[in-house]
């Protein structure tokens, strides 16, 4: 928790950012996600890093009222999406919740909370950077968080892969920012954008 619960809370406020500058007319525009455009990217993100952020700290399933919500039509909804992660962060603040496993539902067994909270905090990251790219903007963490996912980005990739989570890696310069290595190695392309750089 030591570590990682700072990276949780500079991720999400980053994301709140990102958000907050995406416009209405940039919902219906193409993402480099395959069969995804922002609102579809944004939906994801929203639903999963702030509602699911929550849920898996309370050790409760997401509702249908909200897996089958478009976030992205609803005005003010990058307001409430970072009311929502802040919501979702100070949770997460009681050590209690850092103990044992959630169970993932669905019948995918369980991980330990540490493990899922930094899968979680990778998805704010990552679909925020995204995000970000999709709509020309900027997402900026520091080194200290990018090493962070980039861990998760090695340790879970693999089974991203298999699911389609992760396109193959885009090679990068190995001196490149760590941030940098973490959007190629899951299989985005940081030229896309200015984010990781």
């Amino acid at each position: 928790m030591e570590s990682l619960y700072p990276s949780m809370v500079e991720c999400a406020a980053e994301a709140a950012r990102v958000a907050r500058g995406v416009t209405a007319e940039q919902l219906a525009g193409t993402t480099h996600c395959p069969g995804w455009d922002v609102r579809a990217l944004v939906n994801h993100w929203v639903l999963y890093t702030s509602h699911g952020l929550e849920h898996r700290a309370l050790r409760k399933q997401l509702p249908e009222s909200l897996t089958g919500r478009d976030f992205a039509a609803e005005p003010g909804w990058a307001s409430a999406y970072a009311a929502q992660l802040d919501r979702a962060v100070a949770v997460w603040a009681d050590p209690v919740v850092w103990e044992g496993e959630v169970d993932l539902g669905m019948g995918m067994g369980a991980m330990a909370a540490p493990e899922l909270a930094s899968v979680i905090v990778k998805e704010t990251a990552v679909h925020g950077w995204d995000v970000a790219a999709a709509t020309g903007q900027e997402y900026r963490i520091s080194d200290a968080a990018a090493r962070i996912i980039l861990d998760v980005v090695v340790t879970h990739g693999d089974l991203y892969r298999q699911y389609d989570g992760f396109a193959p890696a885009v090679p990068v310069p190995s001196d490149s920012p760590t941030f940098t290595q973490a959007v190629a190695l899951s299989g985005r392309d940081p030229r896309l954008s200015q984010a990781a750089s």
